[in-house]
């Protein structure tokens, strides 16, 4: 059992002071009506709302899910969701300004400001009560579940005895989150985010100094050189560890999966395609278009580009520590390297990084749950005439409730671990309408409650009737996907054209839109394509080149460094020049 020093309690005392205090600083201006409790004001810099999405990010089981990764298929194993940079990036450019002029508070919201009829107020509903109760609980679990790991590796406490000091925690991230609502949410995982990213730093740099792994060259002289390769090798049959190589093998269908269709087709949670969940929240938070855009950019550049590398580090060296641990346990190398090799003061530091981690993604899930249980749900269809100081008072009391939903999917996980696997994979083909909303007038109400069911029947068709292995399961279930909701779309009747009306002359969305905007009288807009293509090319070029970058010059591939860091210029040219030519407005 590791003993922590008077000085690592200051530390972590300081830190939980510090937050509560931040979170209930903002109370008063949360508690002015739900807009304000759930959105900022809509008032938030850039660099406030997209540093809050990253530290969203970076939970307290992502250096372990990074850890094992790595232990298993070397640094090329982080393609596992690196990929996801593109759809981020689509994100950026596409669509972070039309959910700020979009001017509502949850992304369920859009349902009944895009579409019509009863069918309508169903999905928004539905959505708000599946998203807010049961699959926020889910991701809550997961991430309580990593708090208790690391708690029984560090203290030794049993796992079953770790949900109550889980709770302990929730508990007070569930306090400041009901006081302070968004502002002290966002500022507070600002403050939380640069915490838990010193820590990692820190560590990264005590760990290999250490005699036991002996610095960058210790490193690579005692691990396979494959396992230092950022890109996958690209085979004609499977996806694998090769044995020996330490090195992602991807088959060319997986290739094809990664780059043509999950970063568009599949939706799961922080991933939508087209935003969605907590990302679209910070971006309507922001103070205008070009700062929901900016938010939404920085996120994505951190969150892949510059956040996982401490991580890997540690992961590397990890490698070379705990050489024997078993496979389930790969990913408490991390865990076990902070316990082992950080001095009095340093520890509490680090817990303080993971205890920061872990509060940024709770207060967040708590605060955008809470947001569609009381805007979509009470407000909507329970208490339409409730006062703005009412709501309030509803939406802190809610957050208790997500609170207490959260903690007993935590205690049943063992139980919920299939029905997560299936909730991910039901998300395939959903991605398309999701997109098209926006771009095409002809997707209705229908077409998105059709995209979400049909996943479940392709899944049962590819699983159990034509059983496909993976990723022939995944196409099959999206083409399958596509094809029922553009039929249901077909089959079905419009949209009220009063409704898409407003929708456009509210949005303003480029695509297919031209007969609704001929019934408004507004005027054609400039196309605005060719920027947009111009920077979302830029901003990938850049956010992969960085990443190369710094690993290159980390491991004194000068040569290498150099190519991509000049790479990484062009990119940073090319979205400067898209962002100063491109109307926002």
């Amino acid at each position: 059992m590791m003993v922590l020093s008077t000085l690592d309690w200051w530390v972590l005392g300081v830190f939980v002071c510090f937050s509560v205090g931040l979170g209930a600083w903002f109370a008063r201006s949360a508690g002015r009506d739900i807009q304000s409790f759930f959105l900022g004001n809509r008032n938030l810099p850039w660099w406030i709302a997209g540093t809050s999405m990253v530290a969203t990010t970076f939970a307290a089981d992502t250096p372990l899910l990074i850890t094992e990764l790595v232990a298993n298929y070397g640094i090329s194993g982080n393609w596992i969701w690196w990929n996801g940079l593109i759809g981020g990036m689509l994100t950026v450019f596409f669509f972070a300004r039309l959910w700020h002029k979009a001017d509502i508070l949850t992304d369920v919201e859009l349902t009944e400001i895009r579409y019509s009829g009863k069918e309508a107020r169903f999905l928004r509903g539905f959505r708000a009560l599946y998203l807010g109760i049961f699959l926020n609980a889910v991701i809550i679990a997961w991430v309580n579940v990593a708090l208790g790991a690391i708690l029984t590796v560090f203290f030794d406490i049993p796992p079953k005895e770790t949900l109550y000091y889980v709770a302990g925690a929730m508990l007070v991230v569930a306090a400041y989150s009901s006081l302070s609502g968004l502002l002290g949410v966002a500022f507070t995982d600002f403050f939380q985010f640069w915490i838990a990213m010193g820590g990692t730093i820190v560590l990264a740099f005590v760990v290999l100094q250490s005699p036991e792994v002996g610095g960058i060259s210790g490193l690579q002289a005692k691990l396979p050189a494959a396992t230092f390769q950022f890109l996958p090798q690209l085979s004609w049959s499977s996806t694998s560890l090769q044995e020996g190589a330490q090195v992602f093998s991807i088959s060319l269908s997986t290739f094809l999966a990664y780059v043509g269709f999950q970063w568009w087709a599949s939706w799961y949670p922080g991933a939508e395609p087209g935003g969605g969940g907590y990302v679209a929240q910070r971006m309507m938070s922001a103070k205008s278009p070009t700062e929901a855009l900016k938010a939404t950019l920085w996120f994505q550049i951190a969150h892949y580009a510059v956040r996982p590398l401490p991580w890997v580090l540690v992961a590397l060296a990890a490698m070379v520590l705990y050489p024997d641990l078993a496979p389930e346990d790969k990913k408490l190398g991390y865990v076990m390297a902070m316990k082992d090799f950080l001095p009095s003061g340093l520890r509490g530091l680090l817990l303080a990084a993971f205890l920061a981690a872990y509060m940024s993604t709770i207060s967040t899930q708590l605060n955008w749950g809470t947001g569609y249980l009381i805007n979509d749900v009470y407000a909507r269809f329970i208490a339409p005439q409730a006062s703005a100081r009412g709501l309030v008072l509803a939406s802190r009391l809610a957050t208790f409730l997500v609170m207490a939903a959260g903690l007993w999917v935590t205690a049943q996980l063992s139980t919920m671990e299939q029905a997560f696997k299936l909730m991910i994979q039901a998300g395939a083909g959903l991605g398309g309408v999701l997109i098209l909303r926006w771009y095409w007038w002809r997707v209705n109400a229908w077409s998105e409650i059709a995209a979400t069911l049909a996943p479940f029947v392709g899944i049962w068709l590819s699983s159990y009737v034509w059983p496909l292995p993976e990723p022939y399961g995944f196409f099959f279930t999206v083409a399958f996907t596509t094809v029922v909701w553009l039929l249901v779309t077909y089959l079905t009747p419009p949209t009220d054209a009063a409704v898409l009306q407003q929708f456009y002359a509210r949005v303003r969305p480029e695509g297919w839109w031209e007969p609704i905007r001929l019934q408004t009288g507004l005027s054609a807009q400039k196309p605005q394509w060719p920027l947009l293509w111009s920077g979302f090319l830029g901003a990938m070029l850049l956010a992969y080149s960085l990443l190369f970058a710094l690993g290159k010059w980390i491991f004194a591939a000068y040569t290498e460094a150099l190519c991509y860091t000049l790479l990484a210029l062009v990119g940073l040219w090319l979205v400067r020049r898209c962002l100063q030519k491109l109307a926002l407005s």
